[in-house]
């Protein structure tokens, strides 16, 4: 049985007021797996009322899942974050309902954590994913997850209700963490080809478990580097499968950059880094740019839906296709890219339905 969970919550508008959603999710505090979550438009709100429909909804989770267990609430919301632990009073009429249900709902002993923005990444994902599946006209409704981290369509699915056949699982698995990753310098395809550090493998070995609890896998494949084939390796090994390569995944070309940190680029190269950070069309010198990586990833894609239609496959790969993938799945802008954030080893899953159909499942899952 669960000890302890972890609620992360989200919710925003766009207008402010303007159309608004919000992100739950509950998970082990202990493992990292996500056991249930949500995402829903709630029609024309400000982003205050937004975030307090999240904190609700992942209050309804929990109770629903994890009752007996202890429960920490983690929000990038200031402002709910105080209120609820009452160091700040809830002044604002359209606040105090929603606040008294927020009580109502909370358990005893819960602990109230605020976190800055790009560590509540998964909920925030959640949200914008229902808007974002609202504006492709489906019902503004986001996957939730059942006991064992396994996402399944809530009532009226995730939009794509109507779609015809099974649909393919991509379980992106970013690789372990290596020297590169330590050092926070440029690591890319074509540059140095690190190995995962003694902390990467382990990393890789705990990944390796939970897809093991998952089940249902029927393929491996990763990217060429070394880093990921230890990766999926330590995968292959637990789930009794071989590892196939695919260079559409690999990390994006850094060029001259490769080895350097952000701040010696900055300081060698500040015009090409403002011109870079300024345009996805832009690449570093002697590199690849993000526009040319989402173009080399979009084939990948279609490459791998042809060859494991109807499969699961754990697809080993680095920050940047990771992200790409995504960003086919939700069919969101290029800029969206700035705006994630992906831990070592961690586990981001998307679907694709053969008419076209897609859904983001979960987001920078950490086992």
């Amino acid at each position: 049985m669960t000890s302890r969970v972890i609620l992360e919550a989200d919710g925003g508008s766009r207008g402010n007021p303007g159309p608004a959603s919000y992100g739950a999710l509950i998970r082990d505090a202990g493992t990292g797996v996500v056991i249930a979550q949500r995402g829903e438009t709630i029609g024309v709100a400000t982003n205050n009322v937004a975030e307090y429909s999240g904190l609700i909804a992942g209050l309804e989770l929990f109770a629903e899942h994890t009752p007996e267990a202890t429960l920490e609430v983690r929000m990038d919301s200031k402002l709910v974050i105080e209120q609820m632990a009452g160091r700040w009073r809830v002044k604002h009429p359209d606040m105090k309902p929603l606040a008294q249900k927020a009580r109502q709902l909370a358990p005893a002993g819960v602990t109230w954590t605020w976190v800055p923005r790009e560590d509540n990444q998964a909920a925030d994902a959640l949200a914008n994913a229902a808007l974002d599946d609202q504006r492709a006209g489906g019902t503004g409704r986001v996957a939730a997850a059942d006991s064992t981290g396994r996402t399944t369509p809530t009532a009226q699915a995730t939009g794509w209700s109507a779609s015809k056949g099974e649909p393919t699982t991509l379980v992106l698995l970013r690789h372990g963490v290596t020297g590169s990753t330590v050092r926070k310098v440029f690591c890319g395809g074509g540059g140095a080809d690190p190995g995962l550090t003694e902390a990467g493998q382990e990393q890789a070995e705990r990944a390796a478990e939970w897809l093991e609890r998952l089940g249902g896998v029927d393929a491996i494949i990763a990217s060429p580097m070394r880093r990921t084939q230890e990766t999926a390796g330590a995968v292959g090994r637990t789930l009794g499968l071989d590892v196939q390569t695919e260079p559409g995944l690999i990390e994006t070309a850094f060029g001259d950059w490769d080895g350097s940190t952000f701040a010696e680029i900055q300081e060698r190269w500040p015009t090409e880094m403002r011109d870079w950070l300024g345009s996805t069309a832009v690449a570093p010198p002697g590199g690849e740019a993000f526009d040319q990586v989402f173009e080399r990833v979009s084939a990948t894609r279609d490459r791998i839906l042809s060859a494991y239609a109807g499969q699961t496959v754990v697809a080993v790969s680095h920050v940047t296709p990771i992200k790409m993938l995504v960003r086919l799945a939700l069919d969101a802008p290029a800029g969206v890219i700035y705006k994630m954030e992906l831990a070592p080893a961690s586990i981001t899953t998307v679907q694709w339905w053969p008419d076209g159909g897609s859904s983001l499942r979960n987001f920078n899952l950490v086992p």
